[in-house]
């Protein structure tokens, strides 16, 4: 018998989707392309998706951000 240690909603990914990302920085998915778009946040690249690491989504996170969003 397998047990699960983790839920899957709490388990950690390397990779996120757009989608997935802003909600871990619980913002809008408008917001997280503003800041992909103004180099903000690192990003790879899997053909046509994008994806943001981990490590990114941390660093973004632990540090102050006071100009806007939107620029």
């Amino acid at each position: 018998m397998r047990v699960r240690t983790q839920s899957p909603s709490t388990e950690t990914r390397l990779l996120y989707d757009r989608k997935s990302a802003a909600r871990q920085l619980s913002i809008c998915v408008r917001s997280l392309d503003y800041l992909i778009a103004g180099n903000k946040l690192d990003t790879l690249r899997l053909g046509k998706k994008v994806m943001i690491p981990r490590a990114a989504l941390v660093k973004f996170a632990s540090a102050n951000h006071f100009e806007s969003v939107i620029s």
